[in-house]
C-alpha cells in the first residue's frame, strides 16, 4: 500500500479517546493485508503480530490510536500532510505498521507486536490493561514524535486536582473571603510552593509545573462556590503522596480529589532498542539526539510495569502536537520508517 495514503487514511478518521472503532477497523484490515495476524483485544487495543508466534523473543511496538478534541483538515500542502493525529500520534503508528511489514520477511526466531492503544490522551486505558494483561517483553518502543533523528528516554509525571468549596451565601460587606477568593489563595499557594521547589531551575525536566485548567464559580441565592481543576506535571524523583498531603493541608475546607496521576520516568541509555536506533538514524545520515518530555505517554505506565528495555520514537514535530497547525512533513515520515525498519532488523538479528 502506499505508504503515504495509509497514513492520511488513518488521519482521515476521527477518533477522539474512546472513539476508536472506526479507525481501529481501518487498522485491522490493513495490517491483515499487509500480513499481520490483526485483532483487538479485551480493552479496545489493535494488536497485529509479525514473525514467528511462537518465538521465545518479542518486540513491541506501542503506538495510540486516539486524538485530542479539535478539527484540523486533512489536506496535503506540497511536503506537508495536515490533520489532527498527523503528529500525535498516528504518524509513528503507520510508521510502525509500515516498518514492521517490511522486515516481516527477514524475521527469525522472534515476533513483532505492532499495538495501537485506545485513550492514551485520557487516561491511558489501553496501557494500563497491556500492563497488566502482557508478559514484559524482551524491549519496547513507544509511538511518540521524537523527530527522525530523536530518541526520547522519558517523561515528565502527571497529578489532577479537582478543588471544590461550597458556602452559605453571605453578603459581600461581611468582611469574609467568598469562596473565589479562597480559590484563588488555594492557587497561589501551590503556584508560590513550585516556584520555590523549582529554584530558578530552566531545565524543565527537573521542574514541578502547574498549570490552571479551569476555574468558574457557582450560586443560587442560597449557597455559593469555586470549582476548580488543576494539572501538574511531576519532575523525577517526586514523592506523589507527600505532594498530595501537602495540597491537602492548604485546602482548609474545600474538597479535594485526584482523579488520576502518572509517576514519572526515565529510560537507561545503554539498551538495546536505544543502541538499534541510534545506528539506524546514523545509518540513514542523521545526527541522533536525546530527548526529555515534559508531557506524559504510555511509557510512564509500561515502562515501570515491565521493567525492560524501552524507549520512545517516531517521526514528527512534538511541537505542533494539540495544536490547529498539526501536520507532518512527509519526508520526515518516510524518514522515520526507514530508521524504524533499520532498528528493527537490527534487533532481530541479536539478543536483547
Amino acid at each position: 500500500m502506499n505508504e503515504i495514503a495509509f497514513l492520511e487514511e488513518l488521519v482521515s478518521i476521527p477518533s477522539l479517546s474512546g472513539e476508536e472503532d472506526a479507525v481501529a477497523e481501518l487498522l485491522v484490515e490493513q495490517m491483515t493485508t499487509m500480513g499481520f495476524r490483526a485483532h483487538r483485544d479485551e480493552a479496545g487495543n489493535t494488536v497485529g503480530l509479525v514473525g514467528e508466534p511462537e518465538a521465545a523473543r518479542e518486540i513491541v511496538l506501542l503506538g495510540h490510536m486516539d486524538t485530542v478534541p479539535g478539527l484540523v483538515p486533512v489536506r496535503r500542502e506540497e511536503n506537508r500532510l495536515y490533520g489532527r493525529g498527523a503528529v500525535d500520534a498516528k504518524g509513528p503508528l503507520a510508521a510502525f505498521v509500515l516498518a514492521a511489514a517490511r522486515v516481516a520477511p527477514r524475521l527469525s526466531g522472534i515476533r513483532v507486536l505492532v499495538i495501537g492503544a485506545v485513550e492514551e490522551e485520557a487516561r491511558s486505558r489501553g496501557a494500563h490493561h497491556l500492563a497488566r494483561a502482557m508478559s514484559p517483553p524482551d524491549c519496547v518502543i513507544i509511538g511518540e514524535p521524537s523527530g527522525w533523528q530523536g530518541i526520547t528516554l522519558g517523561y515528565k509525571g502527571a497529578l489532577s486536582v479537582n478543588y471544590r468549596l461550597a458556602q452559605p451565601s453571605r453578603h459581600g460587606a461581611s468582611g469574609r473571603p467568598a469562596p473565589a477568593e479562597e480559590a484563588v489563595a488555594f492557587w497561589n499557594r501551590l503556584a508560590d510552593y513550585a516556584s520555590s521547589l523549582n529554584g530558578g531551575q530552566a531545565y524543565r525536566f527537573d521542574t514541578l509545573d502547574p498549570t490552571l485548567r479551569a476555574i468558574h464559580t457557582f450560586g443560587d441565592g442560597l449557597e455559593q462556590g469555586v470549582e476548580m481543576n488543576i494539572g501538574l506535571r511531576l519532575p523525577p524523583g517526586t514523592d506523589v503522596a507527600d505532594l498530595q498531603q501537602r495540597i491537602r493541608d492548604w485546602s482548609e475546607e474545600a474538597e479535594l480529589a485526584f482523579p488520576h496521576s502518572e509517576p514519572p520516568f526515565r529510560a537507561e541509555k545503554n539498551t538495546s532498542p536505544v543502541r538499534a536506533l541510534l545506528r539506524a538514524i546514523r545509518a540513514e545520515g542523521g545526527r541522533p539526539r536525546f530527548k526529555l518530555k515534559t508531557g506524559t505517554s504510555d511509557m510512564n505506565v509500561v515502562g515501570p510495569a515491565w521493567g525492560c528495555p524501552i524507549v520512545a520514537y517516531g517521526p514528527g514535530d512534538s511541537s505542533l502536537d494539540h495544536t490547529p497547525d498539526e501536520h507532518i512533513e512527509i519526508d520526515e515520515f518516510q524518514r522515520g520508517i526507514n530508521v524504524l525498519s533499520q532498528a528493527l532488523e537490527r534487533l532481530a538479528g541479536r539478543s536483547t
